[in-house]
Order: C-alpha cells, then sequence, then structure tokens
C-alpha cells in the first residue's frame, strides 16, 4: 500500500484538506494517506520545511511527501516532484524544498505536466503525480526538468570562539520554545566549558539536561530534544507564555 504523506497551510476548520484527499482517492483509493500537520502558518514556507524535514527520516523508502504550502507563490507558479534519499517530493517549486536540502540540483527535480492538460488545479497535479509515481513509472518522464529550482536559505546561528547567537524557530503546541542550534555544533563551540544561555532579561541559564523531568514541575529545563535541536521549556508548563518568547527572536550562549 503506497504511503503518501500531507503537510499543508490548510489548516482544518475548512474543507481543503478533504478536498485533496478526495482527489488523490479518486485516483487511487488503496492510498494510505499520513498526515503530518495541516497547520503550518499560512505562506509559512520555513515553517513546512521544519515540520516535514523533522519526521521524513522515519518514513520508509518509496513514500510520497505532498508538500502544499504557499501554493500559488507566483502569477505562474510551478509545481514539480523529484526523488531524493529514497523517498519522493511533490509541491510547488518556492524554495521549500531548498530548505529540506542543501545540494538540489534543476537537473533531478522535474515539472509536472500531464499531457491531456497543462492547465490542472495544483489538487488535480498533485494527485497525478502521485498516482504517476506510485505506478513504478519513471519519474523523469513526468515532465521536463525545471530551468531553476527557486532557492531560499536556511537561518543558521551566528557562532565566534566564545559566543552563539541563535534564533527560535518553532513554538510547540506546549508552548516548548525551538532553537536552531543542534548539538554537535553547540558542543564543538563549547569545547567543555560552561556557559550561560541568556534570553530576555533573565538570569542565565547555566545547565543542560536531558529532558523535562530533570526538573521539578514548574521550573526551566534545556536539552537537546529528540529532533536534535535546543529546546526551552518549563516542566508541565508554558516556556513561550511564561518568558514572553516568540518566534524568530535571539537567544545568547555565552562560554566562559
Amino acid at each position: 500500500m503506497q504511503i503518501v504523506s500531507l503537510t499543508t497551510d490548510f489548516g482544518t476548520r475548512d474543507y481543503y484538506v478533504a478536498e485533496l484527499k478526495g482527489i488523490l482517492l479518486t485516483k487511487n483509493s488503496q492510498f494510505n494517506i499520513v498526515d503530518i500537520s495541516h497547520e503550518v502558518n499560512a505562506y509559512d514556507i520555513v515553517q513546512g520545511a521544519f515540520f516535514l524535514k523533522n519526521v521524513i527520516g522515519q518514513f520508509p523508502a518509496g513514500s510520497i511527501h505532498i508538500v502544499a504550502v504557499n501554493n500559488n507563490y507566483h502569477r505562474h507558479s510551478e509545481y514539480v516532484c523529484f526523488k531524493k534519499n529514497d523517498q519522493y517530493f511533490i509541491g510547488p517549486n518556492n524554495g521549500l524544498f531548498t530548505l529540506l536540502f542543501d545540494q538540489l540540483q534543476p537537473a533531478e527535480v522535474f515539472r509536472i505536466s500531464p499531457e491531456q492538460d497543462s492547465s490542472l488545479h495544483y489538487y488535480e497535479l498533485y494527485a497525478y503525480a502521485t498516482d504517476y509515481i506510485s505506478r513504478g513509472l519513471p519519474i523523469e518522464n513526468i515532465g521536463p526538468s525545471v530551468v531553476e529550482t527557486n532557492e531560499k536559505l536556511e537561518l543558521r546561528p551566528v557562532v565566534t570562539t566564545n559566543q552563539i547567537r541563535a534564533t527560535i524557530i518553532h513554538i510547540d503546541v506546549f508552548n516548548n520554545v525551538i532553537i536552531n542550534l543542534r548539538k554537535d555544533q553547540f558542543e564543538k563551540v563549547r569545547a567543555g566549558r560552561s556557559f550561560e544561555l541568556y534570553y530576555k532579561q533573565r538570569d542565565p541559564i547555566t545547565t543542560l539536561n536531558n529532558t523535562y523531568s530533570d526538573v521539578a514541575v514548574g521550573e526551566t529545563v534545556i536539552f537537546f530534544n529528540t529532533a536534535g535541536f535546543l529546546e526551552i521549556a518549563v516542566n508541565l508548563g508554558n516556556a513561550s507564555t511564561t518568558f514572553n518568547l516568540n518566534r524568530n527572536e535571539t537567544i545568547q550562549i555565552n562560554f566562559l
């Protein structure tokens, strides 16, 4: 049974997700559709890439991932598909995929071009490409290679010998604060030294833990989460609300 994942900015209040699923199932009623998220902020390709990047490694080879975020990004929007790391990706050529993969060459990305109709709605194009791939047909024949991939740059921490300035990239449903700093980069700069993590005008955090329950209920904790990112949380609390921390704000770490 073909696994098809969906990541969209459609939300769940309206009928848009059901409409897309209905079109997919009309093509093949045996599709196993998995919802990654439909709550990506409207048009936010950075968040869409963040959600997908953290889960695609858990999917089996041959899975198809539809990424329907900021679909009408241009007057002449282009919808594409490609294969990478034994998985397939379908969506608009709006830069999101270059946030997923550092090396994505135009020659390996194909414009979805059904011979019978080039003016289909993007729902129909996604369903066409999903059905095409699921039949084992060669992806390079689905349409021409794109002239260029729309590229976006990933926001990275600013690193010096004694300091890291990182950015809050996500606030999850529990109000935990996710920062764009991975453990290997932190430890490389840290080099065994003690540290002070500053946020807002509060006393610094100086201890790195392993999980929420390492501290008492209501206490602040920082650790590297299962996705590998640094996280600020409050055990059984709401870090973002408590400390008024928001996406795109800066977190500073000094090494002593």
